[in-house]
């Protein structure tokens, strides 16, 4: 009984409905969708800004959609205590000449559903940032522009396993990522403080829902692959961290890179998330830096 609802908790889908719209912030868009390369169908918002730049986001995962965070329907352990509304940020960077491309990851949002509707952290959502990327560099009126990844916790593991399989290095017009929080599933399963039995049950559970063996699977080795400059963001008293792994990402990484660590916003793992939506300027001038 446990076992399932732990499970539950770390990779079943469709707990984060869409909850708000670019309008109410009196931002231009159209909705969207793309399919990708194993056949689901993605949702997202194309916001319109400039035309010669556009940054592509993936939110975080099991409890975030595109439009960011809200506690409603998530019961009485929250996440964070208030909504996380990634519109503004967006509005940040529409107002200073980027459109930028908001989509649901798999099992989230209105995106199709994966196979069972679980999560998997990272490896199978690859191959919807693979998806984003080719929709934007298809696109007849931002195929030439320049391609920002705002990645964000599972969107930075996705776009890291993105890069590990080689696809993704032939957009050459990818300029720059902000990886926001990328954590392994092995770290949090650990940061749990679970017995070493239920941990592995747990492990065992999850595993069979999602087809692999999830604590065999790491990013860990396609960090080096990454081949945009870089800017890693992460809460320094985060309640999930591992700092050794942090620091492992960074070293990794083969190309201009800056670490940014959050000092005093406390101890929730959201709180990462929170600041990026109300100090947009002090992270998201990495694009700037590297998409004149």
């Amino acid at each position: 009984m446990i076992t399932g609802f732990l499970s539950n908790t770390i990779v079943k889908g469709g707990v984060a409905p869409l909850f708000d719209n670019p309008s109410e912030y009196g931002l231009e868009y159209e909705d969207v969708t793309f399919k990708t390369g194993d056949g689901l169908t993605l949702s997202g918002w194309l916001v319109k800004g400039g035309t010669d730049k556009i940054i592509i986001q993936s939110h975080f995962g099991v409890q975030s959609c595109r439009a960011g965070f809200t506690p409603e329907g998530k019961g009485m352990v929250k996440l964070w205590k208030d909504k996380i509304p990634f519109l503004k940020h967006v509005k940040h960077l529409v107002n200073k000449g980027y459109s930028v491309l908001m989509y649901d990851f798999r099992s989230h949002g209105n995106s199709e559903e994966a196979e069972g509707n679980w999560v998997s952290w990272g490896p199978q959502e690859a191959q919807d940032l693979l998806a984003a990327v080719k929709f934007v560099s298809e696109h007849p009126v931002y195929g030439s522009a320049q391609v920002g990844l705002l990645s964000i916790c599972m969107g930075a593991a996705a776009t890291t396993y993105a890069y590990g399989s080689g696809e993704l290095q032939q957009y050459k017009h990818i300029k720059a990522m902000v990886a926001i929080q990328p954590m392994r599933y092995l770290d949090f399963v650990k940061a749990l403080g679970l017995p070493g039995f239920l941990q592995r049950w747990v492990n065992q559970e999850n595993s069979k829902r999602v087809g692999f063996d999830m604590l065999a699977k790491s990013f860990k080795n396609d960090v080096q692959t990454v081949s945009v400059p870089t800017l890693l963001v992460q809460n320094d008293q985060d309640e999930y961290l591992n700092k050794q792994s942090i620091e492992e990402y960074y070293a990794s990484l083969k190309v201009e890179k800056e670490m940014r660590w959050l000092s005093g916003i406390g101890t929730k793992r959201a709180a990462g998330y929170d600041y990026l939506t109300k100090n947009p300027e002090k992270i998201l001038y990495w694009f700037d830096r590297h998409m004149a």
